[in-house]
């Protein structure tokens, strides 16, 4: 297969991956009597040209940049981490018991708590098939498949069981004290000159731009990034260069599952204000899609992030205001996926074959 330049690997098999899964997606809105072009005016309409759906956006934008950059982390060590989902719910249970249990005097205090707590649920969560893999050689995939569904059961335990107010039917936690209210974009000086109207997106989008700079910064700037690549890349010439993988795979997984955990601070603490059995709704999984199509890069995945959280706001406003059933965005999204990640090779020998065919023309010409 030809090789690609540096810019078309990083940018054009991207584009061109989008629009076949945008052309795709308007053949069948077409085939079921819709307009492809009113689906993408509403879409680009709500999401996008004015301040409230710029701040829906981002708010599911938030989420998926923490899941994103931990199947990131996972991916350089060659370790594919499924199980975003359930760290994610541990992690909600995290953030719960700080917010619940801990009297805070300020937000910020409770969301530095409630951070850490997130991190270190999700870590946890996601050390066990770690060990598991590193110890006793369990596949990471099918372990942390599983863990989803452990976690989630245990969550609706305890919320059924103990979280849930006396006299409550819902199965979630109590509303969260208003001391650990965390401010929304439109409660931030300067920002809301721009959003003006009360949006879900909160102070979170910043501390996953921030870990975003961090997992860049890990991976290519410090020794146990360097580690963690050449792990990945192959392991027998780890293990002669000295590497650890037990100790790699450990710290992977945690790093991997605290940043997974760590979404939880942007939907329970600062949206829903309380614990959800479905808190982390469905994030983990596309996470899986924003990382690869961000190339596994943390700029990537964070524009990867806002793409899927135009895909999420955009398809709540075709349900809201078209006859195009909401269902259509997850046609999109596995569109998306499908085209970025199991069809990723066949654009890459498309554009391979016509690189190379301008490369002949070129050479003939001179």
């Amino acid at each position: 297969m030809e090789r690609l330049p540096r810019w078309a690997d990083v940018a054009l098999v991207p584009l061109v991956s989008l629009t076949l899964a945008f052309t795709i997606a308007a053949l069948i809105i077409l085939a079921i009597g819709q307009d492809p072009w009113e689906a993408i005016t509403v879409m680009v309409q709500g999401t996008v040209m004015d301040a409230y759906g710029w701040g829906y956006t981002l708010y599911y934008a938030t989420s998926f940049m923490f899941t994103g950059l931990a199947v990131c982390v996972a991916f350089h060590a060659a370790m594919f981490n499924i199980g975003g989902e359930g760290q994610a719910l541990l992690g909600g249970l995290g953030v719960a018991l700080v917010c619940l249990f801990i009297p805070w005097p300020h937000w910020s205090l409770a969301l530095l708590a409630a951070t850490l707590s997130a991190a270190a649920f999700g870590a946890i969560w996601a050390a066990i098939p770690a060990y598991l893999q590193a110890k006793r050689g369990s596949h990471i995939v099918i372990t942390t498949i599983m863990f989803n569904y452990i976690a989630a059961s245990l969550l609706q335990y305890l919320l059924v069981n103990t979280l849930k107010p006396v006299g409550q039917s819902d199965p979630a936690s109590a509303n969260f004290p208003d001391a650990t209210h965390l401010p929304a974009l439109n409660d931030i000086p300067l920002v809301n000159l721009f959003f003006t109207k009360p949006v879900p997106a909160n102070i979170t989008l910043f501390i996953a731009l921030g870990m975003a700079v961090a997992v860049w910064v890990l991976l290519w700037h410090t020794r146990l990034g360097y580690q963690i690549r050449a792990f990945g890349k192959s392991e027998p010439a780890a293990r002669y260069a000295g590497i650890n993988p037990t100790r790699i795979i450990m710290i992977v997984m945690i790093l991997s599952g605290a940043l997974a955990g760590m979404m939880a601070v942007n939907n329970v603490m600062g949206e829903a204000e309380r614990l959800l059995g479905n808190s982390a709704s469905g994030a983990g999984f596309i996470g899986i899609a924003v990382a690869l199509m961000g190339r596994n890069h943390p700029l990537g995945v964070v524009l990867a992030a806002l793409l899927f959280g135009f895909l999420f706001q955009g398809g709540a406003e075709l349900g809201l205001w078209t006859k195009i059933p909401i269902e259509m965005r997850i046609v999109v999204q596995g569109l998306v996926i499908l085209f970025t990640g199991a069809l990723d090779v066949m654009v890459r020998m498309l554009l391979g074959r016509i690189f190379a065919a301008f490369r002949a023309r070129a050479e003939g010409a001179a």
